[in-house]
């Protein structure tokens, strides 16, 4: 009987033992537990830093790679633009050894203009004259660069040569005989200048060579009055009579 007492008072005894035990092992379990969790999210943390700095090279290295795309190619812009100021340089140097040569040029192109237009039979000629003295103001504006000094006159020079190929009537008061009248002058070409009253009872032709009027007879009159009619549309063209100069013997 006493045996079996002690038997359980030692196993009653060793229970509290056991407890104490696995409680120990459970509590020193959950510490490695949670420094595993620290090691791991001391790792994650670690990993994710080194993630991040990897982005940031990798960033790094393609800002570069773009700066060093952007610099050749603007180093080629540069030396593009160099080249482009040579060349402009060579141009401007060329513009003003130009300018030196062009601007006699024009002058005598100007000149023997206006002695044309002095020496041509005259219509027009309070036109022509204006377009020569403009022409001539205009050559001393230094705010009119060469080539447009250049293009005015040759349309000048264009003008002219278009009154060649033309017919034309136009009305004007002019002072003929010590009197003032008022006409129609009609233009042929260069063929022939002629003008008529408004009643149709006077007509003459320019004399080139005499460098004056010649009355027309009345056999003239309805031949430029058909011209005038012509040359304002009101007619279709057709054949008519105009005095001409003969040819002349040298």
């Amino acid at each position: 009987m006493m045996k079996k007492i002690l038997i359980s008072l030692v196993c009653v005894m060793s229970f509290p033992l056991m407890a104490n035990t696995n409680a120990a092992n459970m509590a020193e379990q959950s510490g490695a537990n949670t420094d595993a969790r620290e090691s791991q999210a001391r790792v994650d943390k670690l990993d994710d830093e080194a993630q991040n700095l990897l982005n940031e090279y990798a960033q790094v290295l393609s800002r570069t790679e773009n700066m060093r795309i952007y610099n050749t190619q603007l180093e080629r812009y540069i030396e593009s633009q160099k080249q482009e100021m040579v060349s402009i340089k060579a141009q401007i140097e060329q513009l003003a050894e130009t300018n030196h040569g062009i601007t006699p040029l024009m002058l005598k192109m100007l000149s023997t203009l206006e002695t044309f237009v002095t020496m041509d039979s005259p219509f027009l000629q309070k036109e022509r004259s204006e377009r020569i003295t403009g022409l001539k103001e205009m050559m001393n504006r230094a705010d009119v660069s060469t080539s447009e000094k250049y293009r005015r006159i040759l349309e000048a020079y264009q003008i002219e040569n278009e009154y060649g190929r033309t017919i034309e009537v136009y009305r004007d008061t002019f002072t003929a005989n010590g009197r003032d009248m008022t006409v129609d002058f009609l233009r042929v070409g260069r063929v022939s200048l002629m003008y008529q009253t408004l009643d149709a009872k006077e007509q003459a032709y320019w004399d080139a060579a005499q460098m004056k009027w010649i009355e027309l007879p009345g056999s003239f009159s309805r031949s430029i009055r058909d011209g005038i009619r012509i040359a304002r549309q009101q007619a279709a063209p057709d054949l008519i009579k105009v005095p001409v100069l003969g040819p002349q013997r040298l």
